[in-house]
């Protein structure tokens, strides 16, 4: 197992269809048929029909993941979404970035102030390569224990 976390690829290396597939969480059998569903989807093709994942693939892969499973989305829902904001949306998703102004409420206030404007993204490129590591990890584990 600590020659697999030692083979962990680059953020910018593409990624064959079992790569993505275990990166993200799902079968291949279901990144095949959300390729069908999402037009924006379209990864590289090799010789033999071979899929090649590029970098902004695996952001579109991650974004409706989080969206189908974990917020509860249709797959009509998603294409609509994409229809109206865009595929950046999707991609957004995938980093938990929103692109509308983040309201912070606690017990006594609500503060009117975007987040976007008080943060310093200079860290967010390494910030992104670490969960993205983290989630690597994570799936390798997940797989090694069964779960």
């Amino acid at each position: 197992m600590s020659d697999e976390l030692e083979q962990v690829k680059s953020p910018d290396a593409f990624r064959t269809i079992s790569e993505a597939s275990d990166e993200i969480g799902v079968p291949p059998h279901v990144l095949r048929f959300w390729e069908g569903k999402f037009n924006h989807l379209r990864p590289l093709k090799r010789a033999g029909g071979r899929r090649f994942y590029r970098p902004q693939d695996m952001a579109v892969l991650r974004g409706l993941k989080a969206l189908l499973q974990d917020d509860g989305y249709t797959i009509r829902g998603v294409q609509k979404l994409i229809k109206d904001s865009g595929i950046q949306s999707v991609r957004n998703r995938a980093m938990n970035i929103e692109t509308h102004s983040i309201e912070i409420e606690d017990d006594t206030k609500t503060f009117g102030s975007s987040i976007e404007n008080n943060i310093d993204k200079s860290g967010l490129p390494a910030l992104n390569q670490l969960l993205l590591r983290l989630t690597q990890t994570r799936n390798i584990l997940d797989k090694a224990l069964g779960s």
